[in-house]
């Protein structure tokens, strides 16, 4: 296996001499990261829109053999884990949008952290409302 390229040296961001020796402080650019949370939020919303599509089959399709306690079932994991990729979600916004000083690490992915908190919100409304049509076929 050949090794990985190797990245490309980057050159400094600023080079302060330090009065009366020879030596000076290099202050070097640090890359942007991608936010972990921004990451997570995506993963969670999608598993709860997942959970949810289980929630609303189980409800509507084994209404003949108790699906209502199934859907349920589903639906506390569907909601828990929308509700986590809202609040990830929300958490990597303020991760972003938070200023950091020249040597601190940037982070990037507002797009992925808004994704998350939508794909969370449509997981989290789909699972009650599966809930609900599960409760209402069960019932009628």
């Amino acid at each position: 296996m050949p090794p990985p390229p190797p990245d490309a040296p980057r050159p400094p961001k600023r080079v302060e001499p330090v009065p009366g020796t020879p030596f000076a402080v290099v202050h070097l650019d640090v890359p942007a990261v991608t936010s972990g949370p921004a990451v997570g939020s995506l993963i969670a919303g999608v598993v709860s829109i997942l959970v949810s599509f289980l929630v609303i089959c189980f409800g509507v399709g084994g209404a003949q053999l108790g699906g209502a306690w199934a859907a349920g079932a589903f639906t506390v994991p569907g909601a828990l884990a929308g509700a986590a990729a809202i609040v990830a979600g929300l958490l990597a916004r303020r991760q972003i949008r938070r200023a950091a000083p020249p040597p601190a690490v940037r982070f990037t992915g507002r797009g992925l952290a808004t994704a998350g908190i939508s794909c969370g919100g449509v997981g989290l409304v789909l699972s009650l409302l599966g809930l609900g049509l599960a409760l209402l076929v069960q019932l009628a």
